[in-house]
C-alpha cells in the first residue's frame, strides 16, 4: 500500500494552498483519513482527520481556516488550507488507516510534503 501526497509549496502568509493524498494498492478498505504536521524542532501533531462517514476533527489551530474532506471512490483524502500562517510551515503528512481484509487494518503514513508560508 502506497499514500502519495502532494500539494506543498511555497505561499505568501494569507495565500492558500490544497494537498492532497490518494491510497493505492492491495486495499479492502480506507477507514480513517488524516493530516498530520510536523513543525521544525516539534513533534508531528494532528491538523484534521476524517472517518470514512464523513465525520471530521481539527486541531485548534486549523479550526475555521483548514479544511478536510475525501473521496472514497477515489480513496483520496484532502486538506485545504487558506489564511495560512508562518507558523503553518511545516512537513505535511497523510495518514490512513487501510484495511486488507475483514479482520486486518494497518496504519499507513504518506512521504510528507513541505509547505512554507513565508511573513
Amino acid at each position: 500500500v502506497q499514500l502519495q501526497a502532494y500539494g506543498g509549496g511555497l505561499v505568501q502568509a494569507g495565500g492558500s494552498l490544497t494537498l492532497s493524498c490518494a491510497a493505492s494498492g492491495d486495499i479492502y478498505r480506507v477507514n480513517d483519513m488524516g493530516w498530520y504536521r510536523q513543525r521544525p524542532g516539534s513533534v508531528r501533531e494532528l491538523v484534521a482527520a476524517i472517518t470514512s462517514g464523513g465525520s471530521t476533527n481539527y486541531a485548534d489551530s486549523a479550526k475555521g481556516r483548514f479544511t478536510i474532506s475525501r473521496d472514497n471512490a477515489k480513496k483520496s483524502v484532502y486538506l485545504q488550507m487558506d489564511i495560512l500562517k508562518p507558523e503553518d510551515t511545516a512537513v505535511y503528512y497523510c495518514h490512513a488507516d487501510i484495511m486488507h481484509s475483514k479482520n486486518c487494518e494497518y496504519k499507513y503514513w504518506g512521504q510528507g510534503t513541505l509547505v512554507t508560508v513565508s511573513s
